[in-house]
């Protein structure tokens, strides 16, 4: 049974986690890790439809993420239809155009090419779905005055983080895209003007073929430092 009580008349419940033994979470720890290394950013989508429903708990997993004094400043904007989609990738296609012939410097380019990425953005209109996340600079309270928010950009990290850990569950593959600038997806979306786009994730199964960069991740010693 949950227990509830009110500290300074705010209401709390108890917190009931679940422990193991050592045994049991070195375990746990290592399935995980495991599990979550075969992620992998795919540019190869399948148009195979994904149930609605399966979107709406991804959605609501990333929205369990922590945010600054619980203020959630997030919106997740999910793209299905076909029209639409072709307009971001008309806008976003662009954008990349201009990035590869000219705004990039020649070492970020050259980062670049082991990827084999370039500025057709052809799984903007073949992935199911598409998922912007904006980020609230401040929230539109009812009465019309604004109010403020906290470590908007660390939360939609983290929520963003949560997001992609809940497609690689479902069995789906996605995209973390970020065409510079994004603001056309505020004209697109007609969002309003305390949000700004954040991150676009294409999602859906993986095509038939699909190709991956043969990567590695850093090892334990070179992103970790033990005090």
């Amino acid at each position: 049974m949950v227990k509830t009580k009110k500290i300074d008349g705010y209401p709390f419940v108890s917190y009931a986690k679940e422990t193991f033994s050592s045994p049991a979470m070195i375990q746990k720890s290592d399935e995980f890790y495991k599990w979550l290394d075969k992620r992998r950013t795919i540019r190869d989508f399948s148009d195979k439809p994904v149930p609605k429903e399966v979107i709406e708990n991804i959605i609501l997993s990333a929205s369990s993420a922590p945010s600054g004094a619980h203020k959630q400043p997030w919106t997740f904007c999910v793209v299905s239809d076909p029209g639409i989609k072709k307009q971001i990738r008309i806008e976003a296609e662009n954008e990349e155009f201009d990035s590869y012939n000219g705004r990039m410097p020649e070492e970020w380019l050259k980062d670049l090419r082991p990827l084999q990425t370039d500025w057709h953005k052809e799984f903007l209109e073949t992935a199911p779905y598409l998922i912007i996340i904006f980020k609230k600079s401040y929230e539109l309270k009812q009465d019309g005055t604004k109010g403020t928010v906290y470590y908007a950009t660390e939360s939609c990290g983290l929520a963003c983080g949560f997001l992609l850990t809940a497609i690689h569950n479902a069995g789906l593959g996605a995209l973390t895209h970020t065409p510079s600038p994004m603001n056309f997806l505020c004209k697109v979306l007609k969002r309003p003007e305390n949000e700004k786009p954040f991150l676009l994730v294409p999602v859906g199964y993986p095509a038939d073929e699909c190709w991956v960069p043969d990567l590695n991740r850093k090892p334990i010693d070179e992103v970790a430092v033990w005090y």
